[in-house]
């Protein structure tokens, strides 16, 4: 089954005829086929963190590499190029949590909504990836949680 260019997965072949493997799947095995850091998008991330109970229409992804789109069936898989830092900590709750705030709105609710969500340690890495924010999420950041 052809997802792009180049890149082809092998169906899964079920009792209701093939389909294609999981979509988290196939992104997993790109990111390490290409070389590249692919995440959920940030409505996603918020979707996990329990904050939306809104799920998507698309898939997109957030990619270090360029954009592009990926057919697996009947579902559109976009892969959309991002800044590093809605790149940061891969996979992780603390960046789960920089792409929901940048989704969602830098606000204090927002912010105080997903340091609820967060366990101590993932809440300290959070933290910690102030350095590598836009200077006005990071100036929120340590006015809400650093300085409380």
């Amino acid at each position: 089954m052809r997802v792009c260019q180049g890149v082809y997965v092998r169906p899964i072949e079920t009792r209701f005829g093939l389909r294609p493997p999981a979509v988290e799947k196939v992104i997993e095995a790109l990111a390490e086929l290409w070389g590249e850091t692919i995440v959920p998008c940030g409505g996603a991330a918020a979707n996990f963190l329990g904050l939306t109970a809104q799920t998507p229409v698309q898939s997109v992804y957030l990619t270090s590499g360029p954009s592009r789109r990926l057919k697996l069936g009947a579902l559109t898989v976009h892969l959309r190029h991002a800044p590093r830092w809605q790149l940061v900590a891969p996979h992780r709750p603390a960046g789960d949590a920089v792409r929901a705030l940048a989704w969602l709105g830098e606000t204090e609710e927002n912010l105080g909504a997903i340091a609820s969500k967060l366990s101590p340690a993932d809440l300290d890495e959070f933290v910690g990836l102030r350095v590598l924010m836009p200077a006005r999420m990071a100036e929120l950041v340590s006015a809400r949680i650093v300085n409380a």
